[in-house]
């Protein structure tokens, strides 16, 4: 037993690709939670009953393994047209059609996905649905909550606050006894400003980015708690679906 795994919590949680390396081999599930905006547009896709395909690198070869698995391939948000109209933008996804196979390139939350799949069940979580990933993840023996945090230019981790907020939000739904200390502070964390999620969004660091590069809307709706019942699972043959409805 090393000192950093939280032996003998059910619910534990860690930042970014170094946390998951540390906790993978201790938990039976992993939820990765990268609410602006990779877990947001997972939820609003699968909600819809596409399927979200993550892929982790934003180049040709992203067009090459859409082709391959017969989906769509989400484009980047300034490049969005009547011929490519999906996007990680979340607001893109509001109307995508059912059984959609859509692959989304995120380097951060797609590869912190196929990490995690190589030991064991991931599932994603963001504010949205933060109840239905939290209550359905409380039946398993033991979750490692992951905030995937932002990557900077030169490769280090940025602590995003609002990942921080999304996984207490998801670790609140396990009973206080349950929690490691480093899940516990996630969830206090959350419930100090539960009530002011918008603002708080919009005013950190990574919606303030997001809101000046003309998109607002998606910080809007990553701040809304508790509105979707998607359970984003990562199932065979390597995408996301809402079990949920399954």
């Amino acid at each position: 037993m090393g000192v950093f795994d939280q032996d003998g919590f059910a619910a534990r949680f860690e930042w970014g690709q170094p946390g998951l390396r540390t906790l993978l081999p201790h938990v039976d599930l992993t939820v990765i939670v990268d609410v602006l905006s990779f877990s947001t547009a997972v939820d609003v896709a699968t909600a819809r009953g596409a399927c979200v395909l993550p892929y982790a690198w934003r180049d040709e070869s992203a067009a090459a393994f859409a082709t391959k698995h017969a989906a769509v391939l989400a484009v980047n948000r300034y490049h969005v047209s009547a011929e490519q109209p999906y996007s990680l933008s979340p607001s893109t996804l509001a109307q995508i059609p059912p059984q959609t196979r859509v692959v989304l390139p995120s380097p951060n939350g797609s590869t912190l996905t196929t990490l995690a799949a190589e030991a064991h069940r991931v599932a994603s979580g963001c504010l949205r649905n933060a109840r239905a990933v939290g209550t359905w993840a409380c039946t398993r023996t033991t979750v490692a909550v992951i905030a995937a945090g932002e990557l900077r230019r030169d490769g280090t981790l940025r602590f995003a606050i609002e990942d921080l907020l999304g996984a207490g939000a998801i670790l609140s739904h396990w009973p206080k006894t349950s929690r490691s200390p480093e899940a516990e502070v996630a969830v206090a964390t959350f419930q100090h400003v539960e009530h002011e999620l918008p603002n708080v969004l919009a005013q950190c660091a990574s919606g303030r980015e997001i809101t000046a590069a003309g998109f607002p809307e998606d910080v809007a709706m990553a701040a809304e708690l508790d509105v979707s019942d998607a359970i984003p699972v990562f199932v065979d043959p390597g995408w996301y679906a809402n079990v949920s409805s399954l």
